[in-house]
């Protein structure tokens, strides 16, 4: 199979499988409540993971929290943050680009909070990045949030962060927070939230070669002491008495239960193998090269539109396409069975989509384990298969 479709989930290295079946095989307890061997054993892998990917993203490990996905870790901040600072008359601002994830949660803060005003910014004239003159008129003194894609899973394109938080702290409120969905750019590309600037950060180990069910949220230390739990139990407790409780330190307060201990062991093996291989710079630099190429050979096939920046423009690894007279669901069930596997739909940005004009697309997606040869061979099937389609539907 030629796989092109990271942006959803990245494949795994044999050494993360490995990992993971070492752990359940040698080293599997539970962590921080056992004084036995193996669970010392499994809290030391754990609390490493967690300290290789602190390291990672240039944060303090107390602001590294372990989430089941960053979906869940929008949720968090949205439900403790956002229920302990945002209120009537405040202002979420998002982008029209965002996925599902950084929408929904806000929508059912609003609902439950009256008032409470979410604002969208639309893309640039040619519908490739953000149209950061009207994002500018968008930020007042009333905007808390600002919460957008550091790269958008559609488009490609990576916000200007610098110039975001610019705007924010000229013209927001004092207080105003930013928030960056990292899903589609930490798997491919050095970041440093020191360096971004950013409040809070999300992401998930799935698509960084990592087990599914992990994620990250990056919280500025003074924030998430400030925060309140997010669920409760066990483990995120320092005292319970059945006249209340108090709670465990950072992070272990927004780590309720039983955590994913293998998933976060299995993440930090996926940063092991990543730096084994050269680390992030190197994989951005390898898939940059790549992603021209994917695009570059999609806009040469007759009646294929290719979303986001244009030619020679810095893209993500990934490619949004529709064809002209042809549904994509069709496209990538034909394309399935000639061994190659892209993604048809919405990809949770349906609002996007409406904004573009259109209902689905199809998209193409690398990791650092494809190559041209991949892109060739995708393309050859592509044609063939839009040839096929074309003879089938021709007037007899």
């Amino acid at each position: 199979m030629t796989y092109l479709d990271s942006s959803a989930t990245s494949q795994k290295p044999f050494a993360v499988l490995a990992c993971l079946s070492d752990y359940y095989s040698y080293h599997n307890a539970n962590v921080h409540r056992g004084a036995h061997r193996l669970s010392r054993d499994a809290t030391e892998r754990y609390e490493g993971a967690r300290d290789k990917l602190a390291r990672c993203i240039g944060a303090d490990r107390r602001e590294t929290v372990f989430t089941g996905g960053a979906t869940e870790s929008i949720n968090l901040v949205a439900n403790s943050w956002g229920r302990a600072n945002l209120g009537a008359g405040d202002e979420v601002l998002l982008s029209v680009m965002e996925h599902h994830s950084n929408i929904v949660p806000w929508q059912l803060l609003q609902q439950a909070t009256p008032g409470l005003v979410i604002k969208y910014c639309p893309l640039n004239a040619g519908g490739e990045d953000l149209d950061y003159e009207k994002l500018a008129d968008l930020i007042t003194p009333r905007t808390k949030l600002l919460s957008l894609a550091h790269t958008s899973n559609v488009l490609g394109v990576t916000t200007d962060t610098a110039l975001c938080l610019s705007l924010l702290r000229k013209k927001g409120h004092k207080d105003a927070a930013f928030l960056l969905d990292a899903c589609q750019s930490l798997p491919h590309k050095p970041v440093d939230v020191k360096a971004l600037g950013c409040d809070f950060l999300v992401a998930s180990g799935h698509k960084m070669l990592g087990p599914t069910g992990i994620g990250l949220l990056y919280g500025r230390l003074p924030l998430l002491e400030k925060m309140p739990p997010f669920m409760g139990g066990g483990e995120m407790i320092e005292e319970v008495t059945l006249g209340g409780s108090t709670y465990a330190g950072l992070p272990g307060k927004f780590e309720a239960g039983t955590p994913n201990i293998a998933q976060a062991i299995g993440w930090g093996a996926a940063l092991d193998y990543i730096e084994s291989v050269g680390g992030l710079a190197r994989i951005e630099e390898y898939l940059d090269d790549l992603s021209q190429y994917l695009a570059t050979r999609l806009r040469a096939v007759p009646k294929v539109t290719v979303y986001g920046p244009g030619p020679g423009e810095k893209r993500a690894p990934l490619a949004a396409f529709s064809v002209e007279g042809v549904h994509v669901s069709d496209l990538s069930t034909f394309l399935d069975l000639e061994g190659v596997a892209i993604r048809a739909g919405h990809h949770c940005t349906q609002p996007l989509h409406k904004y573009l004009g259109i209902s689905h697309t199809a998209r193409a997606s690398c990791h650092l384990y494809n190559s041209r040869e991949d892109i060739d061979v995708f393309v050859e099937k592509l044609e063939e298969t839009l040839a096929f389609l074309a003879d089938a539907t021709a007037p007899r």
